[in-house]
């Protein structure tokens, strides 16, 4: 459907001269319905979804397209491919068309299916969207409107220091270790790569090949996401105020002898799990700005010397 809309929409806006949006776009679907039987086999909102999706799509390109003002932006949609996108469909709740009892959920046109739950359901269902993995797992987010309970008030503020020897300094001198998940695990991608590349095209070795260099990358991914969100639940935790700075990531992974790197802290993550955290529980992140002279600045009465501008950082650590 995201496909068909797309190019219908190009060629109606090459030939004619005109737009179709959404409401029309779902207009003529329910006529391809009449004409294609086997549509009536999947979840309405699977295919409403999709829709807008494109519509979201469109609407992402021409509002970035005010904003970069001739930068880099968000591109004009593009046509799913079969391999390489994101295997994903979301459905919507209505009638008790979904439902969960236990370790068994209940999906349109599919009907019940059990399920391993990583963490108890509350409050009120809203939407499913069900998504296959690059390694064959299938996964199933259930959105919630919930109440959250918030963490008790502290009074303690924390200026954090993002790094990558040491993942991040605080203001109180407390070091938490880089655990470096992908290094740790880059001989085993070799490995499993090495065998994707050596096995022949179209044969079942290939795909077990494939699966499990997916695997692997599944193992970092999951590893990094733990340790970032237990780390920002435990600071948020404790803090009230969070000082952070503000870095410009797209600009560090330039630096191809630190891109790697750079690219497995992903500081851009944690920031916005701090954010959002903050959010559900009252606190306060302040991001400080990039060209602020925070290693200039003396710790106790604020002065910042102009002599030791040039000065290297491990040299104005000492000096603190």
């Amino acid at each position: 459907m995201y496909n068909r809309f797309l190019t219908l929409r190009k060629e109606l806006y090459n030939t004619e001269q005109k737009t179709l949006n959404y409401n029309g776009c779902s207009q003529q679907l329910t006529l391809l319905k009449k004409e294609i039987e086997w549509l009536k086999e999947i979840d309405k909102f699977a295919l409403q979804n999709s829709l807008k999706n494109l519509e979201t799509a469109y609407k992402n390109f021409f509002s970035d397209l005010k904003k970069a003002k001739g930068k880099k932006g968000v591109g004009f949609p593009r046509l799913k491919k079969k391999h390489g996108c994101k295997q994903s469909y979301k459905t919507n709740l209505t009638n008790g068309n979904i439902q969960v009892i236990q370790n068994r959920l209940k999906l349109p046109k599919l009907g019940w299916v059990k399920f391993h739950k990583s963490q108890d359901i509350t409050g009120k269902l809203i939407n499913v969207t069900v998504t296959c993995t690059s390694s064959g797992k299938y996964i199933a987010s259930i959105l919630c409107e919930t109440e959250i309970e918030k963490y008790p008030q502290v009074t303690e503020n924390i200026g954090l220091d993002l790094g990558i020897k040491a993942y991040l300094v605080t203001s109180n001198g407390e070091v938490v270790d880089n655990p470096k998940y992908y290094r740790t695990q880059k001989r085993k991608l070799r490995s499993c790569q090495k065998k994707l590349s050596r096995s022949a095209k179209s044969s079942s070795n290939r795909v077990k090949a494939k699966n499990k260099l997916a695997r692997t990358y599944e193992r970092i991914t999951n590893l990094r996401d733990d340790f970032l969100h237990k780390l920002s639940t435990r600071l948020i935790k404790e803090n009230s105020i969070i000082c952070i700075e503000d870095l410009r990531v797209a600009n560090m992974v330039k630096n191809h002898k630190l891109a790697m790197s750079i690219s497995d802290a992903s500081w851009a993550k944690f920031v916005v799990m701090l954010e959002y955290k903050a959010l559900w529980h009252d606190r306060i992140v302040q991001k400080i700005g990039t060209f602020y002279p925070s290693s200039q600045t003396c710790n106790h009465c604020g002065f910042i010397n102009p002599l030791v501008k040039d000065l290297k950082l491990r040299v104005l650590s000492y000096l603190q």
